[in-house]
């Protein structure tokens, strides 16, 4: 098939040596099956920002680090160039979420390199070697969905521990593989820590998962796994090994207003005698006494 134009850089610099078919087209890039070497792999080709239906939202960059504050100002001001600077941005941010997972053992794509928008991965593959299925494309037996839910939340654990949030997983972006699902697309991950939206899309992925599964085993559609897996974050208490029931109970106990306002009360005390107290001190400090007008001198 003919080259992609984005691919044949890649081409000239070794790092693949033939496109052997298109794969798949999504919302933010197209992808490639790829030779490289004796190797196939896949080359997801980042579609322009202004080719693409996903949107960079302001919830997924919030907490992201910069290289530098003249490209934080660009990035605010929407400059051209911070514009190209958000989109690189965008895309590093896959590069390095996949390095950071598959170096703590999360089942994604094994990344290989990196280079003018275009990222070679691992091709994942069924059991006889062709692309592996999304999970949407595929019926589960009930024991088979209860396994591999339990799976994805121990998936979830472990980039939650790894300091991340997929923040976009659902059936459509997890993968069947050989020896169970695989995650995949991750440009939108966020800082768990460094982002306050972070629970809310730590509930929507375990949510999807829940009701998907939930197709073939009903009863995982009750589960509460991300408010307990979240509990457990906050406190630093979860571990890759947690045992989950996927049972929550929220805290009840009603809140102690009237301690709360004691609180308030006592905090604006301190600070109306600390405010007395400066003002004593700086009337008790000699005053300067102004010069005389140049006429009198």
């Amino acid at each position: 098939m003919k080259t992609p134009k984005r691919i044949e850089p890649l081409i000239e610099d070794g790092l693949v040596d033939e496109v052997l078919r298109p794969l798949m087209s999504g919302k933010e890039a197209a992808v490639y099956v790829v030779r490289c070497g004796n190797q196939v792999r896949c080359a997801k080709v980042y579609k322009e920002a202004n080719k693409r239906s996903f949107r960079q939202a302001a919830e997924y960059q919030e907490g992201r680090k910069v290289r530098n504050s003249r490209q934080a100002r660009a990035m605010a001001k929407g400059s051209k160039y911070g514009r190209k600077e958000a989109e690189d941005a965008w895309q590093n941010a896959e590069v390095a979420a996949l390095f950071r997972l598959a170096g703590a053992g999360v089942r994604v794509p094994k990344p290989y390199d990196f280079q003018d928008g275009v990222l070679l991965m691992e091709l994942v593959t069924d059991a006889d070697g062709n692309a592996a299925p999304r999970l949407n494309d595929v019926h589960l037996e009930a024991d088979q969905a209860r396994d591999y839910h339990r799976f994805v939340i121990s998936q979830i654990v472990l980039m939650l521990c790894s300091g991340l949030v997929h923040g976009d997983l659902s059936e459509f972006n997890v993968l069947l593989g050989p020896d169970g699902p695989v995650i995949i697309d991750l440009p939108q991950a966020v800082d768990a820590a460094a982002n306050n939206h972070a629970f809310s899309m730590l509930q929507r992925d375990v949510s999807n998962m829940a009701h998907y599964f939930g197709r073939f085993a009903p009863e995982l559609k009750a589960t509460r796994y991300a408010q307990e897996m979240w509990a457990l974050y906050e406190t630093g208490e979860l571990r890759p090994d947690s045992p989950l029931t996927g049972l929550f109970a929220e805290d009840e106990q009603a809140a102690d207003v009237a301690g709360i306002m004691r609180e308030i009360d006592a905090a604006r005390l301190d600070d109306a005698r600390r405010r007395e107290a400066r003002a004593e001190a700086e009337q008790a400090q000699p005053q300067a006494q102004e010069p005389p007008p140049p006429w009198l001198r």
